[in-house]
This record gives C-alpha cells, structure tokens and sequence, in this order.
C-alpha cells in the first residue's frame, strides 16, 4: 500500500493549465470582492449628501461592512475546515452579492448600516479561503507569488469601483454602482465547478475519486493504484487543527504580533480607502480629481502586491514586509504637506503599494506560517482580530475630519500605524514559520526530479 503526501505533491507540481484555472477563478472571486468593499468609500461624498450625515456619522455607516467582514473571516475561516472550503466561498460570495446590492435601495442611514454589515461578512469570509486555496495549490517555489498575484485583484476591484464611480456616478447616481455587484452571482456556478476542494478535507470525508482527480491534475504523471492512501502532512506525520495550532509549537507570541501587524495594516488600508477621496475633496481637489487619487492608490497596490510577491520569492519575506511598513508610513506622512500634484499623486501610488500591497502580502506571509490543516483557522484569525482595525479607522478618521485639523495632521495618524507594524513585524519569531521546517528544494531540482518523486510514497 502506498501512502501519497498529497501536499507534497502540490509543493513540487509544475505550473499548468489546473494551476492558471484555480489562479484566474480565485483572482475574479478577489476582483469582485474589492469591488463590493471600495464602493462605499467611492460613493461616500455622495451618500452624505444625499442622506444628510456629517463625517462621523459617515464613518460609523461605513464601519458596519468592515464590524461584518470581522465576523464573517472568523466564522468562514474557521468552518471551512468543516463544512469545505467552496461552500464556504459560495455563501460568502451570495451575502456578499446580495447585501451590495441591497445597499443600492437604501435612503435611511441605519438601514443602510445593516445591509453593508450583511455584506461585510461575505466580504470578509471570501477572503482567509481563497488565500487558503491559493496556498494549498500553489507550487511551493513560486507560492508567495502566485497568491500575492492573485490577491491584487482585490486593488483591481477598488480601481474599477472608482473608475466605474468617476464614470457613471455623478450622472446616474450612486445608487448604480451598488448595483452593479449583481454579476458575481451569475458567475458563481461556474467558479464552484472550477475550483477544487481542499485536499485535506476531501480525506477527512474519505472522498478518494476527487483526490486522485485533483492529484491527475498536480502531476500529468501520476497513476493511481486502488489501495492507494492519500495523507496530507508536511512532514509525513499528523498535524494538529483548529485553534490551538496557532498558539502551539511556539506560535503563540509570534500569532499576537500578526494580529497586531493586521490590526495596524488594516487601520492604515481602511482609513485611506474610505477618506482619501474626502480629503483630497478638503485638500481643494474636485470630485472627479478625488476620484483619480484612488485610483492610483489602488493601480500603486497592484504593482505593490505583485512586486512584494515577486521579492518575497526572492529575499527574506519578513524583511519585504517590514521595509514595506516603513516606506507606508513616510509616504502618507507626506501627504499631509502641500506638494504638487504629481508629487502626491507619487506618494499616493507608493502609499498604496505599501499598504493595500503589504496587507496582501501579509496574507500570503500567514497563509504558510501556519500548518496546512489549519491554514483557514490560521488566516480567518489574524483577518479577523485585524479587522478591529478597519472598523474603527473610518470612525477615528471620520471624528478627526469632523473636528477639522490641519490636513496633515489627519494623515499623521494615518501614517502612525505603519510604524507599530514594523516593530510588530520585527517581533515575529520567522523559525515558526510552517515552511521553514519544510525541506527546501530549487527551481532546477523541482524541474530535474523524476516523476516518481514529485509526490511522498511510503511503502
């Protein structure tokens, strides 16, 4: 009998058309969701007016998706290790689908309140579970990219809620873009079909026909026999779930310290992508100008992800995202003075590869410090005590507004977080790192290795 690391085998796959089919369907997923969360900040100078609420009351509206996406990380990270990780992808996509949607109806602020806080907890439980995808299927040598790729359609769906809001808002009101987040649901059979599910689970179900399919698509190779037992371990012997695994084997300090890099990543991610436009409308820019700062905020995250990704792959991980913390923080700090308009908008694109882009490498970064089988507790956990920081940013910055100051004093605060995540991050104990025990192999002995060793037999 022959025992298959199938974990293994996804470590040494080649890249293939299974492997760009699970990219591409994760990554819409992605694009969608950041879509549904930047629209509220895109058409928040219009919901003001429209409703008649100042900053803070704004900020407190705005914060109901982000109380929702706390939740809904928690919940949906941890229970996809029970109920499967594409049924909690499709509920997480419909809440998510019909709250945005739903948002569009509204005219009263606490009603509109509670449909964001709905579609905050399919926003938020997307998330820990295509990171947790991505990662279980990625080759091992290209891993941090191919989720950090992944993971900047998020930015490509802020950059399209605000080119869609700069396009069509002012003219057909704000209401449409809500509407527009109708799409998802027709996409989503499709999605479901695509993506497999996760290895671990379909062995705890014993649900061996989909594991030698999956197994067929990691290695072209690979032939099954029918006493075949499928394991998945990174070491050949059982790992421990759920979440004691996050504070164990020495975690549990090195899990306090990415809670709190979350925390203040997110503050920074959610204070600039629900105010930016309102400062830069406060900062003497029209709307439409307003507009086109978020835009390059996101388009800067993009090549932030996909940069960091690219690095990370290359140099040391923890050192990528503690540089990128640093450079956040004195790129918003510098907002704050009167620049010339190329100038900010320079810093506005570094400030968003630095910020957005790092929050994404950061859940590439906790996606492999924690074990396979509790990967998506392990994600779900760090994005959800995180969340606590993208709730009350709108708020803290929304009373800053209502109060105000000096501009720059707004983005002081703003920019003060990126440095207690840097301190954060320089805490974290990287031996824990779940990888770094994991035997470490080149591009060219991946490409070199027989056939016969792309997958860990035990006879």
């Amino acid at each position: 009998m022959r025992k298959i690391n199938v974990l293994e085998l996804a470590d040494r796959a080649q890249f293939s058309r299974f492997h760009l089919s699970v990219l591409l369907w994760c990554g819409l997923v992605i694009i969608f969701d950041g879509y549904d969360l930047a629209v509220a900040g895109i058409a928040l100078p219009l919901i003001m007016k429209s409703m008649g609420v100042g900053a803070a009351s704004a900020g407190v509206m705005v914060s109901a998706a982000l109380v929702g996406m706390m939740l809904g990380a928690i919940i949906f990270g941890s229970i996809a290790d029970q109920i499967g990780r594409r049924r909690a992808i499709g509920i997480s996509v419909v809440l998510f689908s019909v709250g945005t949607v739903a948002t569009g109806f509204t005219n009263d602020p606490i009603v509109f309140g509670a449909v964001r806080f709905i579609a905050g907890l399919g926003i938020g439980g997307v998330l820990p579970n295509v990171v947790a995808e991505m990662t279980e299927f990625s080759p091992k040598r290209i891993r941090t990219t191919m989720v950090t790729f992944m993971f900047s359609g998020y930015a490509v769906g802020g950059m399209l809620a605000a080119a869609t809001g700069k396009a069509i808002m002012e003219t057909y009101g704000w209401q449409t873009l809500f509407f527009i987040a109708a799409i998802p649901l027709f996409l989503l059979p499709f999605a479901l079909k695509a993506l497999p599910e996760s290895m671990p689970f379909l062995i705890r179900k014993r649900r061996v026909d989909e594991l030698r399919t999956i197994a067929s698509c990691l290695d072209s190779n690979f032939r099954s026999l029918p006493d075949d037992q499928f394991v998945a371990t990174s070491s050949g012997t059982p790992q421990s779930a759920g979440m004691r695994s996050l504070f164990g084997e020495g975690r549990g300090f090195s899990t306090l310290m990415i809670w709190t890099v979350f925390f203040m990543c997110l503050f920074m991610v959610y204070s600039l992508s629900s105010w930016l436009a309102k400062l830069m409308v406060s900062a003497g820019y029209t709307l439409g100008s307003s507009l086109t700062f978020v835009l390059v905020l996101n388009f800067g995250a993009v090549l932030g992800a996909i940069g960091g990704g690219w690095l990370a792959d290359r140099l040391h991980i923890k050192y990528v995202l503690m540089a990128f913390f640093l450079i956040a923080a004195a790129s918003i700090g510098m907002l704050g003075f009167k620049t010339p308009t190329e100038l900010r908008f320079l810093l506005v694109g570094i400030a968003g590869a630095t910020t957005i882009g790092t929050q994404l490498l950061a859940y590439a970064y906790v996606g492999q410090f924690y074990p396979a089988s509790s990967r998506g507790t392990g994600v779900g956990w760090a994005s959800g005590v995180g969340r606590t920081g993208a709730i009350i940013a709108p708020i803290v910055i929304g009373a800053l507004v209502e109060m105000n100051l000096k501009l720059e004093h707004n983005f002081y605060a703003i920019a003060i977080p990126g440095l207690i995540a840097f301190v954060a991050m320089a805490l974290v104990n990287h031996g824990r790192y779940a990888s770094a025990a994991e035997p470490a192999f080149s591009q060219d002995e991946a490409r070199q290795a027989p056939a016969s060793s792309d997958f860990r037999l035990i006879e």
